[in-house]
């Protein structure tokens, strides 16, 4: 032990002051890298056995999920299929009228207002792509506004948020009907004069009922968030949150909802689509 506590001294002095050591631990340590890889080489096996362990034991159970995900769907669709043919059936009892898809064009934000009071936007469409003014505006998750003014390139939509925006709109769960205004903060709506006794509550969706004709029935609007009974009052008071993303959408879609005896509006606005309005702008330019 002496022998090679001195042998050790020896050369860590002798790497410490001479350079020609560097060459000596390099071919050394040529010498010794098969040992080390022959030392590592268990750690290495058991650590690539537990890595393939674990995906085939994560990609059985994403298998499993898949499969019930699929088993859920297709229940679903059973279901939806059932329901569509129920509801022909009974359009067809009431001599109802087929629905139709509403046309749109798709808009993309370019700006929005810098008056903190005021809730609007600038989008990419404009008078050459039929837009009109009072054309409803939503994006993936609901209504988001109606636009106010139309320039050749761009239009100006004023959001469901802004104070002095206001539409009806009714309870999905049973067709009551209110008027929704803006309170000027993105994530709160005000139900108006909504009598106390009234069957509204927290959760139910509000969506479009048509009735001003100029958005079309059945998009959704907004989710009642709170509903406060003041006792002594007449109504009460309810707030909605807007299911629309306004503060983070940044594509749209423009609608183009048929007029009252199943006309277009008088903007020049097509229900044909987005292609015979642009094609009708062009026409007019």
């Amino acid at each position: 032990m002496l022998l090679c506590a001195l042998l050790a001294a020896a050369l860590m002095f002798a790497d410490h002051r001479f350079t020609r050591m560097e060459a000596v631990r390099a071919q050394l340590s040529t010498v010794v890298a098969p040992i080390q890889w022959l030392v590592s080489l268990p750690s290495d096996v058991l650590t690539w056995g537990s890595l393939a362990l674990s995906d085939q034991r994560a990609l059985v159970e994403e298998n499993r999920r898949l499969r019930e995900q699929i088993l859920q769907l297709s229940h679903r669709v059973q279901r939806m299929s059932s329901l569509t043919a129920e509801n022909v059936r009974l359009r067809e009892l009431l001599a109802a009228g087929e629905r139709h898809e509403v046309p749109y064009i798709t808009a993309e934000l370019l700006s929005l207002d810098a008056d903190p009071f005021t809730f609007q936007m600038v989008v990419d469409q404009g008078r050459r792509d039929g837009v009109y003014v009072g054309q409803p505006v939503m994006d993936a998750s609901g209504l988001v506004g109606q636009v106010t003014a139309v320039s050749a390139f761009s239009s100006r939509v004023l959001m469901l948020a802004d104070a002095s925006h206001a539409l009806p709109v009714q309870v999905n769960r049973n067709g009551l009907r209110f008027i929704v205004q803006g309170t000027g903060e993105y994530d709160a709506l005000e139900v108006l004069h909504v009598p106390d006794t009234a069957d509204i509550r927290e959760g139910d969706l509000l969506v479009s009922s048509g009735l001003a004709g100029r958005f079309p029935s059945g998009f959704a609007v907004a989710r009642v968030s709170e509903v406060v009974h003041d006792p002594g009052q007449p109504f009460a008071r309810v707030l909605a949150e807007p299911v629309a993303r306004l503060q983070r959408s940044r594509h749209f879609l423009l609608l183009f909802p048929p007029g009252p005896a199943g006309e277009p509006e008088a903007n020049g606005a097509s229900p044909a689509g987005p292609s015979e309005g642009r094609a009708a702008s062009e026409e007019d330019s």
